[in-house]
């Protein structure tokens, strides 16, 4: 069994994943758009216009796939009561990783040490996700 995240960006899927390429170095493993979907939508399920939108994309982050799509054009992109957590090695990279990804986002708790990490902070980023950064060595 395996369980992976399925992000629904709401139109700005192309524009998260290049972020992402940026922030924490993710690759595009898969990017599929409405107009090539082998069979068409039934009728009022896509909004007018979308055919270039993300039907559905895999990305990786480090050894972890993600997919994504830019939805049927839903009231917007509603990330609650779910955080990604990125393990990274160092604080140095902890900090690197946490302002790429905070740019444009909300930080919720700064990088600091903590008694389960020497570097631990969250923030949501400027697409709505939460994202939680630890320092896995000691």
């Amino acid at each position: 069994m395996h369980v992976q995240a399925y992000l629904m960006f709401n139109g700005r899927t192309e524009e998260a994943i290049a972020f992402y390429k940026e922030a924490v170095g993710a690759e595009a493993t898969v990017l599929m758009r409405f107009k090539d979907a082998p069979e068409p939508p039934p009728p009022g399920m896509v909004p007018d216009g979308w055919d270039e939108k993300v039907m559905h994309s895999s990305f990786r982050i480090g050894n972890t796939e993600l997919m994504a799509s830019d939805g049927c054009g839903s009231d917007g992109a509603a990330f609650t009561g779910i955080s990604l957590a990125l393990s990274v090695e160092s604080p140095e990279d902890a900090a690197v990783k946490f302002a790429a990804l905070a740019e444009g986002g909300q930080v919720t708790m700064p990088l600091a040490r903590t008694f389960f990490s020497p570097s631990f902070g969250s923030l949501t980023d400027r697409f709505g996700v939460s994202w939680m950064i630890v320092t896995c060595a000691t």
